[in-house]
């Protein structure tokens, strides 16, 4: 959680939002984060922490969110609703990409994903992009 508390407190996001998002990350009930499937929460998390990074100005009042987790990647789209707007996210976190970028290899020489999570955590997106 320590990666998210400087974003969220800059975020201009809504209170509700703000204190739903901390109760998920604790592991409790988060009424404003709807989540369509099951997904590890660390993985929300690191949605999340993405949005409040790339778009802090957003007044997010909850956030709805469509995603597919494997075992190195999670995929899917983020539906981030502003008053009467909705702002929609194709995403893609991935360490293995994030160990193939800095060269990163395993035992078996393979990416070296659980590093590539450990020292990047959130920071392994791979696609952040805006839908129409």
């Amino acid at each position: 959680m320590p990666d998210l508390l400087p974003y969220l407190d800059a975020a201009s996001a809504h209170p509700e939002f703000k204190r739903d998002l901390l109760e998920y990350v604790r592991g409790g009930n988060a009424p404003r984060i709807e989540l369509n499937g099951r997904a590890p929460r660390v993985k929300v998390q690191r949605v999340l922490t993405q949005l409040l990074h790339a778009h802090p100005e957003l007044p997010v009042e909850r956030v709805r969110l469509s995603a597919t987790s494997g075992c190195s990647d999670f995929t899917g789209e983020l539906v981030a609703v502003a008053g009467e707007r909705e702002h929609r996210f194709s995403f893609e976190w991935c360490c293995a990409w994030k160990a193939q970028q800095e060269g990163w290899t395993d035992c078996f020489g393979l990416p070296d994903q659980m590093r590539a999570a450990r020292e990047f955590g959130w920071r392994c997106f791979s696609r952040w992009e805006p839908v129409d």
